[in-house]
């Protein structure tokens, strides 16, 4: 028999996603050893993605349709707003979970009285190879997530992956007592923000080196493009963050570093910006105020954009202009890899 209360609701942002919608709600509702509801928010979508979700007949899927485009962090606040389930799960309408993920990930949660668990992700590439995200190795060695560690493996510049991928599950009771909810004011990086906030708030979060997220590669998709109004937009994000959250030193001097990157993108992204409409004095002035951004200058420059992209981005169709810092949803401004 289905519970009044399920023990897990999934939130399910979609926007354009008439092609993959149902094999990601397919997926949440065979979960194995949970019981659960599938919360599906319509992001305004200009395509059938509703349609195809009214076509469902399981009484445990749920339709919200927004009469606006909220974005991302809207979209989700209105599936966690409507969230009944002791846990919630945040699934992106282009991607999959794995039938054991829900029940394996918040049994080690209750065994290590922890409020959020994350897990490993398995790549699915257009190719049809499937990577794992992280080694298991690794992820063993890194039995709870620390604030430090979060931020500071969400950094710029850097060539491996960040933990910004991972997708959490957390407790719905931890996300309302402290009033935690995704930024709307974003379109980059509002996953970073919550799960930022829920460390800092003091969330406990287990990692288990599993991999029950399947991350799929779609024909046709590209890489956002980072622009300076992004860069802008979380560095203010990250400001706020800090005004209102207290950091250990630990925290903070990843914080720096993750600050000093930002800063380096947004000179870098302004010089070349210059070089391409051939302002030399615009790209000396930027280049003098931020001798940093050069040094990304020594390899051709399309090479060093494309460093700004997660690695995943060598799975993805070479269509992609400049790239960016991925919001840990890893998808476009909407909740498609796009």
């Amino acid at each position: 028999m289905t519970k009044s209360n399920p023990d897990v609701s999934f939130v399910i942002a979609a926007y354009k996603a008439a092609e993959t919608i149902a094999r990601a709600i397919d997926s949440a509702l065979a979960q194995e050893g949970v019981e659960v509801e599938v919360i599906v928010v319509d992001d305004a979508s200009p395509d059938d993605t509703a349609a195809v979700v009214e076509a469902m007949t399981d009484p445990r899927v749920r339709l919200i349709r927004l009469p606006a485009n909220r974005g991302p962090g809207g979209a989700r606040n209105a599936g966690l707003d409507a969230a009944r389930g002791d846990w919630v799960a945040i699934l992106d309408a282009d991607d999959t979970v794995r039938p054991a993920r829900l029940s394996r990930m918040i049994a080690r949660a209750r065994s290590e009285s922890a409020d959020i668990a994350v897990d490993n992700l398995e790549v699915f590439g257009l190719d049809g190879r499937r990577e794992r995200m992280f080694a298991d190795s690794m992820l063993e060695r890194t039995p709870v997530l620390t604030l430090a560690a979060f931020i500071g493996s969400n950094v710029l510049f850097r060539s491996t992956y960040n933990f910004g991928y991972m997708k959490p599950a957390f407790e719905r009771r931890f996300l309302e007592e402290k009033r935690l909810r995704f930024r709307q004011d974003i379109r980059i990086g509002e996953d970073y923000i919550l799960l930022a906030s829920a460390l800092a708030e003091g969330g406990r979060c287990v990692v288990d080196p599993s991999a029950g997220y399947r991350y799929h590669i779609r024909e046709g998709s590209i890489s956002r493009v980072l622009e300076l109004r992004h860069v802008d937009a979380m560095i203010a994000a990250d400001a706020d963050f800090l005004s209102t959250h207290a950091v250990n030193a630990g925290a903070m001097t990843m914080q720096r570093k993750r600050s000093r990157s930002l800063q380096e993108a947004r000179a870098f992204l302004t010089l070349v910006e210059h070089i391409k409409s051939r302002s030399l004095r615009g790209a000396v002035t930027t280049a003098l105020s931020s001798p940093r951004a050069l040094r990304h200058l020594r390899m051709p420059i399309a090479a060093r954009l494309r460093r700004l992209v997660a690695p995943l981005s060598r799975l993805k169709p070479a269509t992609m202009t400049v790239a960016a810092e991925r919001s840990t949803s890893g998808k476009s401004p909407q909740t498609k890899k796009g």
